[in-house]
């Protein structure tokens, strides 16, 4: 596991060297598309957006092949006003490996509903950090999105091993947002856009006021998650903890996305966990649950027995 087994990492430098971060797949959706524009074009944007995510150099850190990040990206099309553009959505799926378990939990899932580019067959996906806009900003918009996307992975998949272990990441994530391209049908990149969009997401996940959050993505992970195979008791005592901090940042905060955020795809996950605890431990948890979770009180009330 990433940042565990140092050692090994460190007799298998030179054969590691060469890894990189992401084991993700990349789907591209046309049938909204029509037959106005030829299949092939979106084969060929889907091979060249898998190269981009799997074949770049994120970080500066060693990943052997089984510490790959396995993700899913699905880009769902349909024709924008004009020739060679198009609008649509993002659903964007990682997870990260449970300590001494085949389990992966979920680390991300998120659907990005602000879709927006122009591409022509063949052309070159770039993407320089330093000159996030590009010369043409319907072009950039499109590596622009899918590299904020793999920042703001590497950031949790970081403080799910270490205390505050992702700030790199989110920093990258949020310069991009900070030079996002701008222009007409490119939106999510600004407060205004929206309550719920990749701005508001990496500015609570950078903002010192919700430091918090990262605790609760650490100890989720290394103090639940990881203990939960080996010690199912202590890990589930520990979720306890993790959920009285929600409760706490959520009311001291609010409405915030990533508390929103936190939750999606991981209230099965938690009902799992808590299905074998002790009575009295699912009676607190089904007292705040429903109150950090809204969109899933009704679940953790039927489920948690």
């Amino acid at each position: 596991m990433r940042k565990v087994y140092v050692a090994l990492v460190l007799m298998s430098f030179t054969i590691l060297g060469q890894a990189q971060e992401f084991d993700a797949k990349v789907t591209v959706v046309s049938k909204r598309v029509g037959t106005t524009v030829s299949q092939s074009t979106f084969r060929t944007l889907q091979t060249a957006l898998n190269n981009f995510i799997n074949t770049r150099k994120w970080t500066s850190d060693v990943y052997a092949p089984k510490e790959r990040i396995e993700c899913n990206f699905l880009l769902n099309l349909e024709l924008a006003n004009d020739a060679n553009y198009y609008k649509g959505s993002l659903t964007i799926q990682a997870a990260r490996p449970v300590f001494n378990s085949s389990y992966l939990s979920p680390i991300m899932n998120y659907k990005d509903d602000d879709i927006y580019f122009k591409y022509i067959e063949f052309q070159q996906l770039e993407f320089n950090e330093n000159r996030v806009g590009g010369t043409d900003a319907a072009v950039a918009n499109l590596t622009a999105i899918f590299a904020y996307y793999a920042y703001m992975i590497l950031g949790f998949d970081g403080d799910s091993f270490a205390p505050n272990g992702g700030a790199p990441y989110f920093q990258k994530a949020q310069n991009i947002v900070n030079n996002a391209p701008d222009g007409r049908g490119m939106a999510g990149w600004k407060a205004f856009d929206g309550l719920r969009n990749r701005y508001w997401l990496v500015e609570n996940m950078s903002n010192s006021r919700y430091a918090l959050i990262h605790d609760i993505y650490y100890n989720y992970y290394r103090m639940v998650m990881d203990k939960l195979y080996d010690k199912p008791k202590v890990a589930q005592g520990e979720l306890m903890n993790v959920l009285n901090q929600l409760d706490n940042f959520n009311s001291q905060n609010p409405n915030t996305m990533i508390n929103q955020f936190f939750f999606q795809g991981r209230a099965t996950e938690m009902i799992q966990i808590l299905s074998k605890a002790d009575p009295a431990l699912k009676v607190r948890a089904k007292e705040i649950l429903p109150r950090v979770d809204v969109t899933n009180a009704q679940k953790y009330n039927d489920e948690i027995k």
